[in-house]
C-alpha cells in the first residue's frame, strides 16, 4: 500500500480531518491487524463500495437513494484510510500493494459517477469521470519527480463523495452537482499543478 502521508496543508479542503478520522477507526484497524486481514482486501472492499453506491444512485430516486449512498460512500472511504494504515501498521507496505492502491482509488472514482448514466447526459458523466481522474493523477507526476504527495483539495475525493451524497438526496441535481464536480475538480488539479511547479 501507498503510505498517503503528507501532511495537511492550506487549501487542504475536508482532507484535513484525514488524522482525526484515522485516530476514530484505530480500534477497527487493530483488530483487521489481529485478525490478519490483507490491506489488498480492504482496497477491494473500497471498490465494491464504490460500486454499491453507484448502483443504488442509478436505481433509487431522490431523496431515497440518499442515506445508502451516504453509508456506502462513508465505507469507501474509511476502506480507502484503512488500507493504507493497516499496510504500515503491519510493515507489510510493498510496491505491488501501493499499486493496488492506486488501481483501486482510480476505480472507485470512475465506479461511483457510472451510477449517475441513468441521472444525466453521457458527455457530462464523461467529462465528471475526467475531471476526477485529473488531481490524482496531477499528484502522481508531481511525486514521481521527487515532491511531496498532494491530497486534499476545493474538491478532492472526500469532497466528490459529498456531492454525489447531495445529488441522491435532491431530486433533479445531478446535472448540477455532476457540472460542479467537474468544475471543481479541474480547479483543484490547476492548483495542484501550481503548488508543484512552484515547489519543483
Amino acid at each position: 500500500m501507498s503510505s498517503k502521508t503528507s501532511p495537511p496543508s492550506r487549501g487542504a479542503g475536508l482532507y484535513a480531518l484525514k488524522p482525526w478520522y484515522a485516530a476514530r477507526l484505530s480500534g477497527i484497524r487493530t483488530a483487521l491487524a489481529r485478525r490478519g486481514v490483507s490491506p489488498d482486501a480492504l482496497t477491494a472492499a473500497g471498490v465494491v463500495c464504490a460500486a454499491g453506491a453507484a448502483a443504488v444512485l442509478a436505481r433509487l430516486p431522490a431523496p431515497y437513494a440518499a442515506l445508502p449512498v451516504a453509508v456506502l460512500l462513508a465505507a469507501r472511504l474509511a476502506f480507502a484510510n484503512l488500507d493504507g494504515a493497516l499496510a504500515r501498521d503491519t510493515g507489510r507496505t510493498t510496491r505491488r500493494g501501493a499499486l493496488v492502491n492506486e488501481l483501486g482509488d482510480r476505480a472507485a472514482d470512475l465506479i461511483v459517477l457510472a451510477g449517475f448514466l441513468t441521472l444525466a447526459p453521457l458527455w457530462l458523466v464523461a467529462v465528471a469521470a475526467l475531471a476526477a481522474t485529473l488531481p490524482s493523477w496531477i499528484s502522481l507526476a508531481g511525486a514521481a519527480a521527487g515532491a511531496e504527495r498532494l491530497n486534499g483539495g476545493p474538491v478532492g475525493k472526500t469532497e466528490r463523495c459529498l456531492l454525489v451524497v447531495v445529488a441522491a438526496a435532491v431530486p433533479g441535481w445531478a446535472f448540477g452537482v455532476l457540472a460542479v464536480l467537474a468544475a471543481g475538480s479541474a480547479l483543484t488539479a490547476v492548483i495542484r499543478c501550481a503548488r508543484l511547479w512552484r515547489s519543483l
